[in-house]
């Protein structure tokens, strides 16, 4: 059987489940596994002797389930369940020819400068999820940091975490980046929000016990001072006082780096991919531009953020796809016929 010849989904994957929370059977799925493998004659990833990379990025409940708290819905309004049947099925179709998945993980705690809690105005009220804080906000005392959480993030020194405030976003307005969004509270580290998608987490696993492989995963976001989109680098590095508070992760740059094809999905389009694609291409252009062409955007298993009446990043997320075409990467559909654009 040639690499590049898709293969059948597999009988236990249910279309309809995919917008639910279950329990995935492992030592069935596993035992399930090493049949189709042998059936269908899929070897080990490590004889594969071009290595390509599926990035998943936070397709985690609390993105993906439409009752959890930060369901991303696109303007189908059912944009990531629609995401994940077709992710489900790329990556059945496909697992002779991924070696490896990886799959990072947003990951919160309830006092981080992103989440409520951390903000108060002149009453006393923390901000409504889906407030956006400006520079003027900050400068002109609309919102500011809630005193009573300085103990366990600066030792007691509310005034020294108000002109961290300040500086935050500074830094984001200066970067060219998104104003402070103040999201509802998600992905919290524990809880049902942060776990993988159950039936992306089986195929994942089914995909690892074919292939005789590891399933990666990369946690990012546990920063209470800064936001971090990217699983590459966070919003902001560096406070006030010129002391590090986030930096770039190296190792997993590099690891993605060393595939031979690297191909990205996830949510939401908007916001985590676009800022962990946009942080990979500014290293992959200080090195070499031609790797720009070995990264392909999955696009019809991403979304982007839209609450409607209050936002719809869509349109900022389709320039930023059309800049990243612009700079050699590929934009492609989870139905393309593999071998129309994958080289290796």
């Amino acid at each position: 059987m040639s690499l590049l010849t898709q293969l059948p989904v597999p009988s236990h994957f249910d279309r309809q489940r995919v917008g639910e929370v279950w329990r995935v059977p492992y030592q069935t799925r596993a035992t399930e596994a090493k049949a189709w493998a042998k059936q269908y004659g899929i070897q080990p990833a490590e004889r594969d002797q071009r290595q390509v990379g599926l990035l998943l990025i936070d397709v985690q409940n609390t993105f993906c389930i439409p009752e959890f708290e930060l369901f991303v819905g696109g303007r189908s309004g059912l944009g990531a369940v629609e995401d994940n049947i077709r992710l489900c099925e790329f990556i059945y179709r496909n697992l002779g020819v991924i070696s490896e998945i990886a799959l990072t993980m947003d990951t919160h705690t309830a006092t981080q400068i992103f989440h409520p809690v951390f903000w108060i105005n002149e009453a006393g009220e923390h901000p409504a999820p889906m407030t956006m804080i400006s520079l003027s906000d900050v400068e002109t005392g609309v919102w500011k940091v809630n005193p009573a959480i300085a103990h366990h993030i600066s030792g007691d020194n509310s005034d020294r975490l108000q002109i961290y405030a300040l500086h935050y976003v500074q830094q984001l307005q200066q970067n060219g980046k998104y104003l402070l969004t103040i999201w509802p509270y998600h992905s919290m580290l524990g809880g049902i929000g942060h776990a993988i998608v159950s039936a992306v987490e089986e195929a994942c696993f089914f995909h690892a016990m074919a292939r005789d492989t590891q399933t990666h995963f990369e946690m990012k976001g546990d920063s209470p001072l800064t936001e971090n989109y990217s699983v590459l680098k966070p919003e902001v590095a560096i406070d006030h006082e010129q002391q590090t508070i986030g930096e770039t992760n190296h190792a997993f740059l590099q690891k993605l780096l060393r595939y031979d094809a690297l191909i990205v999905a996830g949510q939401a389009k908007s916001h985590c991919v676009a800022w962990t694609v946009e942080d990979l291409l500014n290293e992959i252009q200080a090195i070499d531009p031609a790797l720009a062409q070995k990264v392909y955007l999955l696009e019809d298993c991403s979304s982007p953020v839209v609450v409607p009446s209050v936002v719809d990043f869509t349109d900022d997320a389709n320039k930023t796809y059309d800049r990243f075409a612009a700079a050699g990467m590929h934009r492609i559909q989870s139905t393309d016929a593999i071998d129309s654009w994958l080289k290796i």
